[in-house]
């Protein structure tokens, strides 16, 4: 036994909190705020801590004690799998297929394609060239 008089069992037990009503609270609050009354000894009837106590006069003062009775309910919600799904394989994905079509000996294991513009410009495209990749660059040669 410890020295509250309550076994070593239920003493290494925690507590459970207890959730008090809109109507406990301000029956709490008014029971603190009679004259004379001491908020510490208030609690201390109520099994509660006193700054508890201070936190829902403070709540009450600014009116918003009473504001969290009509608190928005909860909504049921469910989890489901996404709809869209990713129209280019991720960057690992493409990765490993170069490797394996390197290892395969395919042609187009490391594929590259090289344009000389007029003079010194080269531009040159390694791996899988795309297609918009291509328009853009087909688009600005004319203009040199």
């Amino acid at each position: 036994m410890d020295i509250s008089g309550k076994s070593d069992a239920a003493a290494s037990e925690p507590a459970t909190r207890r959730l008090r009503t809109l109507e406990e609270k301000l029956a709490i609050l008014a029971e603190a705020s009679r004259p004379g009354a001491s908020i510490a000894a208030v609690a201390r009837t109520h099994e509660l801590n006193a700054n508890l106590v201070f936190a829902w006069r403070r709540l009450h003062r600014l009116g918003l004690l009473e504001a969290q009775r009509h608190a928005p309910p909860l909504l049921p919600v469910r989890i489901t799998t996404p709809t869209v799904t990713p129209t280019r394989p991720s960057t690992a994905v493409a990765a490993t297929s170069r490797v394996a079509r390197a290892r395969s000996g395919s042609p187009t294991a490391e594929s590259s394609i090289e344009i000389v513009v007029a003079g010194d410009t080269r531009i040159r495209l390694h791996g899988e060239a795309e297609r918009v990749v291509l328009a853009r660059i087909l688009d600005w040669l004319p203009g040199r």
